[in-house]
């Protein structure tokens, strides 16, 4: 069965589900409607008339608790149901190049002063990070975004493709991961989560742990002598102690119970996160190391942060009106801070590794995801020795299918494409396909290509630079700062990859050719390789001063009945001809 019908059957069982679910939901509803009038006659008749003993109201009381219990459980089950087909319609979607404007759009990642992810489009609207993620967690986000902006080790990639090719299948997984939560948004917020678990201890004082105790339970007793024999200065002596020792903790009390604005948010989802993913058995060793990952002091970490998740609870409960009163005599607020004081020092520690290894395996399961619905995109080959990029039907993943021309690119003996061609015919495209397929390749992900084989590199593009005015540079400033960062990062490791889109074009002709031929030449000088793409003819004449490093190839277009089509395949050669002055005259402006 093809991935589509597999969503397709899945998307019809959860949409059943959610009709067979809502009948029952009205059902259950006049079953209770009609328990509550039965509780209200029994108690009319056993309590006012006498009819019988007032204590068989307990029966219908425990009808109606049984059927509300049964209610909310088939409400959970309807909503599950619900978040599952949208799941699914969106997995369809995305599958149908629908998916643009749907999802998360990662621009929280968005830097446009990095070396590419503005160029490439990682991130915003139409984004490969919103057509790649499936994270249900800021810490899947993180490392999702993280892989895309960096490139790996040919050994973690490696270790990355075997836990993909691993996850691809398992769709009840990615299902049950992707329903939990009270919503669609992605939450946990782990770096404040992490700075209240790493927090130095506040309550170390063993002692004060046990006043604390032995206090509340003297001010039990003395309200009971109170209450029973009259004295009350007993009571209010063990009060006095209970505040200056509730004033002398103050401060830590504080520190403890509140953590940060948002360090206790979503402890549910954490957990049921956890949960799932503890429940999973895995055969590759990045999957089995993570797993491994997910122990702490032999409590699995869903249970742990469900203790956390009960104390912040119980700390919440202090806005109670009647824990208020209740506060001081019985020391409430110290007990809670000592409660979540000894979670602290036994679970604190594990708790960055916990999320660590939730946000790698939700990135893994996101590119998993796409493995599945992209059968037809491989992994892609890498090889040793010096640099080298060679695709066979190279497209560009963020283009429908329907619309996408492939071309192949070879840059190995030629260390560089310089691509020449019209206004709109393809050129930047084909620098934004290369580039993208290198950074799912460096990230541990298929490509959209035939085949794909490559050595390790480092992407550096200079396609979408514009001047700015906040920081008061002009885009050739703008340009050839950029030019100056990619040109540090090559001779690294690993060698650089550059896409240099109408290259140094904010400036006059001739220090436009001496210019490029010098930085293309010094690049190459230092193991680089990449693509060159320019509408001027005379920068193509710059190939045959590199001894045959630089390959020329174009994109051309057709006049046909006053208008100019595209077939946007490449070609050997220089492009000879230009279509500046007929594309202004098809909008109307003959000059």
């Amino acid at each position: 069965m093809s991935p589509a019908d597999e969503y397709a059957r899945r998307l019809h069982e959860r949409e059943l589900s959610v009709v067979q679910l809502e009948r029952l939901h009205i059902r259950i509803s006049y079953v209770r409607l009609l328990l509550g009038i039965a509780v209200a006659a029994v108690a009319w008749l056993g309590f006012a008339r006498h009819a019988f003993p007032a204590w068989w109201v307990a029966v219908p009381i425990a009808a109606f608790a049984r059927a509300a219990a049964r209610h909310s459980r088939i409400l959970r089950a309807r909503r599950h149901a619900e978040r599952a087909a949208q799941l699914y319609r969106r997995a369809l979607a995305r599958m149908e190049d629908r998916w643009t404007g749907t999802g998360q759009k990662g621009e929280r990642f968005q830097n446009l002063h990095h070396i590419y992810a503005a160029d490439l489009d990682l991130f915003g609207e139409g984004s490969l990070f919103q057509l790649l993620s499936t994270a249900r967690t800021r810490m899947g986000e993180d490392t999702l975004a993280s892989w895309l902006l960096s490139p790996a080790a040919l050994g973690e990639i490696r270790e990355r493709q075997g836990a993909v090719a691993e996850l691809r299948d398992r769709l009840d997984l990615r299902e049950d991961l992707g329903v939990l939560g009270e919503g669609e948004q992605v939450g946990i917020h782990p770096e404040a989560l992490l700075q209240w678990a790493e927090a130095p201890p506040r309550l170390q004082q063993r002692w004060l742990r046990v006043a604390a105790a032995i206090l509340a339970g003297l001010e039990i007793a003395t309200a009971v002598i109170w209450g029973v024999w009259g004295p009350f200065l007993p009571f209010f002596a063990v009060l006095g102690i209970n505040a200056v020792l509730a004033r002398r903790l103050k401060q830590p009390l504080l520190q403890t119970l509140y953590g940060t604005e948002h360090a206790f948010e979503d402890l549910d989802l954490l957990s049921a996160v956890l949960a799932r993913l503890e429940g999973e058995s895995f055969s590759t060793p990045r999957l089995q190391r993570l797993s491994q990952q997910l122990v702490s002091e032999r409590l699995p970490p869903s249970r742990a942060i469900s203790k956390l998740r009960t104390i912040i609870d119980f700390s919440y409960s202090r806005e109670n009106l009647i824990l208020r009163v209740l506060d001081l005599p019985l020391l409430y607020s110290v007990q809670v801070a000592f409660w979540a004081e000894a979670w602290r020092r036994r679970h604190g520690a594990a708790v960055r590794r916990w999320l660590e290894a939730t946000g790698q395996v939700e990135a893994l399961i996101s590119l998993a995801t796409y493995n599945y619905e992209h059968p037809a995109d491989p992994f892609p080959e890498f090889t040793s020795g010096s640099a080298v990029f060679e695709a066979e039907e190279l497209g560009h993943p963020l283009i429908a299918a329907e619309k996408c021309v492939r071309n192949s690119v070879h840059i190995g003996e030629a260390r560089v494409l310089l691509v020449s061609g019209s206004n709109m015919s393809g050129k930047s495209t084909l620098l934004r396909a290369a580039g993208i397929n290198a950074v799912l390749a460096m990230a541990g992900a298929p490509v959209r290509a035939r085949r794909l084989r490559l050595t390790p590199l480092q992407v550096g593009a200079s396609i979408r630079i514009n001047d700015s005015l906040q920081e008061g540079s002009s885009r050739f400033y703008a340009e050839i700062t950029r030019l100056r960062r990619i040109f540090d990062l090559a001779g690294g490791d690993p060698p650089l990859f550059f896409l240099l889109d109408e290259l140094l074009q904010g400036t006059n002709s001739m220090d436009r050719r001496i210019g490029a031929e010098g930085i293309v030449h010094a690049l190459v000088e230092r193991g680089a390789i990449g693509l060159v793409t320019t509408h001027d003819l005379a920068l193509a004449e710059i190939s045959g001063h590199l001894n045959g490093q630089i390959h020329n190839v174009h994109f051309q277009d057709e006049l046909e009945e006053g208008r100019i089509r595209f077939d946007y395949r490449l070609r050997p050669g220089v492009v000879t001809k230009s279509n500046g002055l007929e594309l202004m005259r098809s909008i109307g402006l003959d000059v």
